[in-house]
């Protein structure tokens, strides 16, 4: 009878994945055959792309001030977060000096050769601004919305701490935010239903759309960045989970198919955070982490950025004919990957921003924005893919630890 059983316990652990997948390749086909034509089916896949945006942003704002604020332990809290950080800035240290090492032995502009078009003049680059634009708001409004989601999560937080802080009247709001995350997390559960459809037909409207410019010009780097990112995802997320919680750990990365399909077909971190929170559960990380380290890992835990970043830098350096070599290039390149990972926020088309940045640090001159903006296009769909996939990763580091070696096999649930 167990023999039986087995077969349906397969399907049951990856049945929707697949499904997903499926929906993805038959969107595919569907935007090869049709081309411009399949743009016809975007509405439907922007539907769902709006709905999970619209679900998300109230969904990290409830979950982070729960968890924060129905913790007991602060020094618990600390430690986390503690954690959060290493984690955080290790792995994208080793990112960014994995694709170093590769731009320098196969430089991504090698023989490249295109007709630059002069663009308006960039602004200059404000540091104090861009520092307080991406802390701060304005107004409570624009704290509620997917373009700021730093600010969010920094309110989310000190939220959390004050309602923490009140003591016992405070508990009465933490039982009814613990309420809210509940009610938006079963609202997510009900649009995966729709998912399917979404997703293919967000797909079919892509592939439809740019299927020919993914051919054009940037095909040497392409050539270079793809397979990096496949490699990573493969070696350095078992790695990270063996250290996490050995052999189990690394089985347990099953759940991680889910989050990488949603974030490559939706190109976002933060609609892939409701997917990411149900992996994550999945595994056994604890509540507490998981919706700490999760909303804020997808906003600053981008190692797929800081892959992408320095292949934008090098690629620029070597269409200027600008060698990419020397300390300090290589330091600079990974600070602006490290900071570019927070400047991007998860959002789709946010990397502008990002792109903007290394072009006015680096002194490049205007017309060097559009080809970098190009390459930030072609690469989106799987950085974002292994900065979202690896949120789950990252969450299973930090609960090794808070909790120590054995986590996974106490199924601890906090």
């Amino acid at each position: 009878m167990e023999n039986l059983k087995k077969p349906n316990h397969i399907w049951d652990a990856y049945k929707f994945s697949l499904v997903l997948i499926g929906a993805i390749i038959l969107g595919s086909i569907v935007g090869i055959i049709m081309g411009p034509k399949a743009m016809m089916f975007k509405p439907f896949g922007d539907l769902f792309i709006n709905a999970m945006f619209t679900i998300v942003v109230p969904l990290v704002l409830v979950t982070i001030s729960s968890s924060i604020a129905s913790m007991n332990d602060m020094k618990r809290l600390k430690n986390i977060l503690k954690s959060l950080v290493i984690v955080f800035v290790s792995t994208g240290l080793v990112a960014a000096l994995l694709i170093i090492v590769v731009v320098t032995f196969f430089p991504p502009a090698e023989g490249v050769n295109l007709h630059l078009q002069t663009t308006e003049a960039l602004k200059p680059f404000q540091t104090g601004d861009q520092i307080v634009s991406a802390l701060t708001v304005k107004d409570f409004p624009e704290l509620i919305s997917r373009k700021n989601m730093l600010p969010l999560i920094i309110f989310s937080i000190i939220f959390g701490l004050c309602i923490n802080m009140t003591g016992e009247k405070g508990k009465v709001v933490a039982k009814g935010l613990d309420a809210l995350s509940e009610v938006f997390l079963k609202m997510i559960n009900l649009l995966m239903y729709y998912a399917p459809i979404g997703l293919g037909a967000y797909f079919a409207s892509l592939i439809g759309e740019y299927g020919k410019e993914l051919l054009g010009s940037y095909a040497r780097a392409m050539l270079i960045y793809y397979p990096l990112c496949i490699v990573y995802f493969f070696t350095a997320f078992p790695i990270y989970a063996y250290i996490a919680a050995g052999k189990e750990g690394v089985k347990s990365l099953k759940h991680l198919l889910s989050p990488a399909i949603t974030s490559l077909a939706t190109q976002s971190s933060i609609a892939t955070l409701p997917v990411n929170l149900d992996a994550c559960e999945e595994i056994g990380v604890p509540k507490d982490i998981r919706e700490i380290v999760l909303p804020i890992g997808a906003t600053a835990h981008m190692d797929g950025t800081c892959i992408s970043t320095i292949l934008k830098i090098s690629f620029l350096f070597g269409i200027f004919g600008i060698p990419f070599e020397g300390v300090g290039t290589y330091a600079s390149a990974l600070l602006l990957s490290l900071v570019g990972g927070v400047v991007m926020s998860g959002v789709p088309g946010g990397g502008l921003i990002g792109e903007m940045l290394i072009v006015t640090m680096y002194g490049f001159p205007p017309e060097a924005f559009p080809i970098i903006a190009t390459i930030g296009y072609l690469v989106d769909p799987p950085a974002t893919m292994i900065n979202a996939s690896g949120d789950t990763v990252a969450a299973m580091l930090v609960t090794r630890m808070v909790e120590g070696k054995d986590w996974m096999k106490a199924k601890i649930t906090t």
